[in-house]
């Protein structure tokens, strides 16, 4: 078991897993919304966390590009990705705290970024310790998913969001 901690994130990872915490290394605002010449939204870049039970390529995109097109049946790949402070009280991470406890039954191929044949993913948001977060999930196998759940709950169980410091 290894601790995997950043950026007031952090979690326990099993034997065998790999997993990160960065921020985009850029670190460019992206305007999301433009109405005539007003910029109406400019996110910043906030920490992603990818956690998985394979090796992660150094390249991978904030939801798991370049990572889910080498996963294998037994694989599972978990997101957590941090949007702009503000979003905490919008309504749609009105969901308090990480979800700990999935079932199989909440995976559909079609939650899924990018469709790969025989996976399935799992999307929510939620708020916690005054921060908005999306946590996606991929398994790589949907006739396996009971048991690929299991891993990740496992994992989800060790999840730990901290207020961010400040600075």
């Amino acid at each position: 078991m290894a601790a995997l901690r950043g950026h007031d994130i952090g979690c326990t990872l099993p034997a065998g897993w790999d997993g990160r915490i960065s921020v985009r290394g850029d670190g460019a605002p992206e305007a999301f919304a433009i109405e005539g010449s007003r910029e109406v939204f400019t996110a910043v870049p906030q920490p992603v966390a990818h956690i998985a039970n394979f090796a992660l390529p150094e390249e991978r995109g904030d939801f798991g590009s370049g990572a889910v097109e080498l996963m294998g049946d037994r694989d599972v790949l978990i997101v957590l990705f941090e949007y702009e402070p503000a979003a905490a009280g919008a309504p749609l991470f009105k969901a308090r705290g990480i979800p700990r406890s999935l079932r199989a039954s909440q995976f559909d191929p079609t939650m899924l970024r990018r469709g790969i044949a025989g996976q399935v993913g799992f999307q929510t948001f939620f708020h916690q310790a005054d921060r908005a977060f999306c946590l996606y999930v991929v398994l790589g196998n949907a006739a396996a998913s009971t048991r690929l759940v299991e891993l990740v709950n496992s994992v989800l169980a060790t999840v730990e969001i901290s207020p961010r410091a400040a600075g």
